[in-house]
């Protein structure tokens, strides 16, 4: 396995062009499997949950052309309806080929999924939605079995924004009979990201990025050409990196109007942003004001941002309240921010951070994605060396970022242990 090692206090410097966003990617690489023929999918991220899905939907049949961050996905021969456990278990998302199978095929076997240890995350929404619409569904071995003769548009409710599941349901409904509507949908951009490149092959959707998205049922889609947008989670770390470091860092191909709770909480901690076009110019400054976050679905703060926000904040002056109402495990990471040196405190779903001048350089090891990222943002902040272990946790979403973190200045490598 590989750890990081970062030798911190090197103010980051230069600029970063962002890879596509993974949370865009997933979805719709699964949508590929709506229709046959060629779909030509540009800036695709090299990431480990990429290479899951793309496992998973080889497995179902689906034929892959890889050219660098361009994929050409066909689906002409499905030869299975099955996502296995090996494959399924890593990965939460994997469940998002349920929706596009039942539309294909008319049924669907699922191994209930795994991935990172963050919450329960529960499909309910999934197959309540599911249910709505006609599916016959049942719960066999750790297995979702689901079955549908003809696939029916309803009027769905979600008791909380999902975002997967207004994903499956939304690629479900695309080709069911009528109309189906999602109320208290998710409007996060690549819940957007998708939609769009569904109404490309020939879906009817309408009011993606709202609360209510409805979608008229078409007889046929068609393959596509489509670009992933970029990662706003991404973005995000890097314009902390900025700010934690005291840096001054220009991040390409941003899509700004995407980060904006993140940027306004930046902001308020004392970092000068710029925008540019589709450009964000972040410089840090000598002293980090105390700024109290919760994390909300789209367009609130973003939970994947939370453990990064939470690393800027242990050196803040003064203290900050940082309030999770997402995923009920998601502070996993303090610990880990206390052995480098950080004062934090946990009492029901919130911490309490009291800054502190500087943190120090420590072993430490990553539980999940995020987690992952917030550890090498304070290793390079930290006085002396950070030895980060697990980091396969970080690929399962980053592309390269130790790798575009050494372009701008930092000691950061790789070794194998």
């Amino acid at each position: 396995m590989d750890k990081i090692i970062i030798e911190g206090g090197t103010p980051l410097t230069g600029e970063v062009t962002l890879s596509g966003s993974k949370n865009a990617a997933l979805p719709i690489l699964s949508a590929c499997v709506l229709t046959g023929g060629w779909h030509t999918l540009h800036n695709i991220p090299a990431l480990r949950d990429i290479w899951t899905i793309k496992k998973i939907l080889s497995n179902l049949g689906v034929v892959f052309e890889e050219d660098g961050q361009t994929l050409r996905v066909n689906s002409d021969n499905l030869k299975s309806h099955v996502a296995p456990y090996q494959l399924v278990r890593t990965m939460r998302a994997s469940i998002l080929v349920l929706g596009p199978l039942l539309s294909r095929l008319g049924k669907a076997k699922i191994s209930l999924p795994g991935g990172c240890a963050i919450g329960a995350r529960p499909i309910d929404f999934h197959l309540k939605g599911l249910s709505a619409m006609g599916v016959d569904i049942s719960l066999e071995h750790g297995y979702v079995v689901a079955r549908a003769d003809k696939l029916r548009g309803a009027a769905i409710f979600f008791d909380i924004p999902s975002v997967t599941g207004t994903e499956n349901l939304m690629m479900a409904a695309v080709k069911a009979e009528g109309k189906t509507t999602l109320n208290n949908a998710a409007k996060e951009p690549e819940v957007v990201d998708l939609a769009n490149m569904l109404n490309h092959m020939g879906a009817q959707i309408e009011g993606a990025g709202t609360d209510t998205i409805t979608i008229t049922g078409v007889k046929e889609l068609r393959p596509v050409t489509y670009s992933i947008i970029p990662d706003r989670i991404e973005a995000g770390t890097f314009l902390v990196a900025a700010a934690i470091t005291k840096g001054n860092v220009r991040i390409k191909g941003c899509r700004v109007d995407d980060l904006e709770a993140i940027v306004e909480k930046l902001v308020d901690s004392g970092v000068k942003i710029e925008k540019q076009a589709q450009d964000l110019i972040a410089q840090g400054n000598d002293s980090i004001k105390s700024v109290d976050i919760k994390t909300m679905p789209f367009p609130g703060f973003p939970t994947d941002m939370q453990a990064q926000f939470m690393a800027l904040m242990s050196i803040a002056d003064g203290w900050s309240m940082i309030r999770e109402t997402i995923f009920e495990n998601r502070f996993m990471h303090v610990s880990e921010l206390r052995r480098m040196g950080a004062d934090i405190e946990i009492n029901a779903g919130q911490a309490l951070v009291r800054g502190k001048s500087n943190l120090s350089g420590a072993q430490v090891m990553a539980t999940d994605l995020r987690a992952s990222a917030c550890l090498v943002l304070a290793g390079l902040a930290a006085k002396g060396r950070t030895e980060i272990s697990r980091v396969y946790h970080l690929d399962r979403g980053y592309h390269d970022l130790d790798g575009k973190l050494s372009l701008l200045g930092p000691k950061i490598w790789r070794e194998q242990y």
